[in-house]
């Protein structure tokens, strides 16, 4: 068979591929970050994003019912405010982590003390609120910093969920240690496929489950084939909605029908990975952070130069 990954990592009991339906649960964190002068004020969009309040507990009940257990990433101000949905999660044995503290992006804050801040409000927030400290962080809307990987280290975190450099679970290495990288890209990512919000800048043409679905089983049928990391990243606002809904559990059961299918927390699998390290079955490609410490100089790129 021709052979496309050259270091698929052994996953359990022979599976031929890793999956987490993993969902971003941000709310209205993004609103009044966008807005904060007139979130308050944008009471549709509102409505649009506190939908979280119905579709986590519709997702929760979902992996309950195949018996699956899964990763919700949950910015820490939105924990606080809908503690509800953290009690729902964790009474099922879900695995909430790190997502910001109200969805703000690393990569644009004003210094290396203030990414740092938030990361660390965001821990207290999750430890307090489930008894544990974080193992994994996703990077509000992917923008992962030159800092964050160092920062991540000195937490003590074990895995990232933010990059897209691998098929398969790829190393991090920093001044600080090292931290698992579990990547996905924006191909497994619903908000391209369906959300129309104009508040947010957001005005994808919407697609219908059936061809929104096509996009992510092709991505799962080939990790099948060759041995990769199917991650999704999900939001309960966008992909919780009834057909939207129905449709994955559509596809959660067609993969258990494919078979060789390993479901799991974003947690287990890279304890899964870091144990195969260890073991010498698996060799994981290392990637030194960052990979620029500062800008390129623009005249490289100039003609004659």
């Amino acid at each position: 068979m021709l052979k496309m990954i050259n270091n698929p990592v052994p996953w359990p009991n022979g599976a031929k591929v890793a999956v987490c339906v993993s969902f971003d649960i941000d709310a209205d964190s993004i609103l009044h970050l966008a807005h904060p002068d007139d979130a308050h004020r944008m009471v549709a969009a509102q409505s649009f994003l506190r939908y979280d309040r119905i579709s986590v507990k519709r997702i929760v009940d979902m992996f309950d019912h195949f018996g699956i257990k899964q990763t919700f990433f949950f910015p820490a101000w939105c924990m606080e405010q809908y503690g509800e949905l953290v009690d729902y999660i964790l009474k099922s044995g879900h695995e909430i982590a790190h997502h910001g503290y109200i969805h703000e992006s690393p990569n644009v804050q004003a210094s290396l003390k203030d990414e740092h801040h938030w990361l660390q409000r965001g821990i207290e927030v999750i430890e307090r609120m489930t008894g544990k400290r974080p193992s994994g962080w996703r990077a509000p809307v992917y923008n992962f910093s030159e800092h964050s990987a160092d920062l991540l280290a000195q937490e003590g975190f074990l895995y990232d969920a933010s990059l897209m450099g691998d098929d398969v679970p790829y190393i991090l290495h920093s001044k600080s240690g090292e931290v698992i990288e579990l990547p996905s890209h924006w191909g497994l990512d619903d908000w391209p496929q369906y959300t129309y919000l104009p508040e947010m800048n957001a005005r994808m043409p919407t697609k219908s489950p059936d061809a929104a679905m096509e996009v992510f089983w092709a991505e799962f049928e080939a990790n099948h084939k060759y041995g990769g990391l199917w991650v999704s990243v999900w939001h309960p606002s966008v992909s919780g909605r009834l057909a939207r809904c129905d449709r994955i559990a559509s596809m959660i059961e067609a993969m258990m029908k494919k078979g060789d299918v390993w479901f799991a927390t974003m947690e287990e699998i890279a304890l899964h990975v870091a144990a195969c390290r260890k073991e010498g079955t698996f060799t994981p490609t290392i990637e030194p952070m960052p990979t620029y410490a500062e800008p390129i100089d623009p005249s490289v790129f100039k003609p004659g130069t």
